[in-house]
């Protein structure tokens, strides 16, 4: 069956998603998070892409980006070959890394857009990774309280307010509300054990005992 062709945006902005292949660890330790956040900032300046917010997970990655001079699959492929070159080296292994093609979803309108970026935030949060999003260290919420880094994140800011303490302010509160804010994923596929499937298997077809 071949591939549905991506839907474009009309703002070119992106909320995009990969993870690894299986959902194999990408991430094994500080040096492979930073060695990632490197290899985005160095095709930054060559592709000329905005990124909004970032989340990068110990098997998978959100990111919300804008397009800029090359198109998100020129990107991706440049990210990801960068970054996978250099971790089949360091961990002496070969063969693919990501998932063979990320996943991606637009971002039409100024509503959405902070929603997004409220969600990739609190990953782990939800993850259960963190009880606090300032304390995780491999997101872009911080950079939005001043800390250097990748992220361009003036038009987030604006979208909150023009005064850049009280936007920052606002921003924060956002970000730190509880929601049930339903955006891109992967969806998990459970392999049950023969206990738990018989029991499901009992549940929905109204039986005790089956052949």
């Amino acid at each position: 069956m071949p591939r549905r062709a991506r839907e474009k945006s009309s703002t070119g902005i992106y909320h995009v998603m990969t993870r690894g292949i299986n959902g194999q660890i990408i991430f094994e330790d500080n040096d492979d998070y930073n060695k990632f956040i490197q290899t985005i900032r160095k095709y930054k300046k060559i592709c000329e892409y905005e990124i909004y917010a970032y989340c990068l997970m110990s098997n998978h990655i959100h990111l919300l980006i804008k397009e800029g001079k090359e198109d998100l699959g020129r990107v991706f492929r440049r990210i990801g070959a960068s970054y996978v070159y250099w971790y089949n080296w360091k961990y002496k292994r070969s063969g693919p890394l990501f998932q063979d093609r990320y996943k991606s979803e637009v971002v039409e309108d100024d509503i959405y857009f902070l929603t997004v970026l409220r969600y990739i935030h609190q990953n782990p949060i939800k993850a259960g990774i963190e009880n606090q999003i300032k304390k995780y260290p491999w997101s872009s919420y911080n950079e939005y309280q001043g800390k250097d880094g990748i992220c361009d994140t003036r038009f987030a800011l604006s979208l909150f307010a023009n005064d850049k303490k009280r936007a920052i302010a606002l921003f924060k509160k956002y970000n730190l509300e509880e929601n049930k804010d339903k955006c891109l994923e992967y969806e998990e596929r459970v392999r049950l054990d023969d206990i738990e499937a018989t029991k499901m298997i009992k549940k929905v077809a109204g039986v005790e005992n089956y052949l």
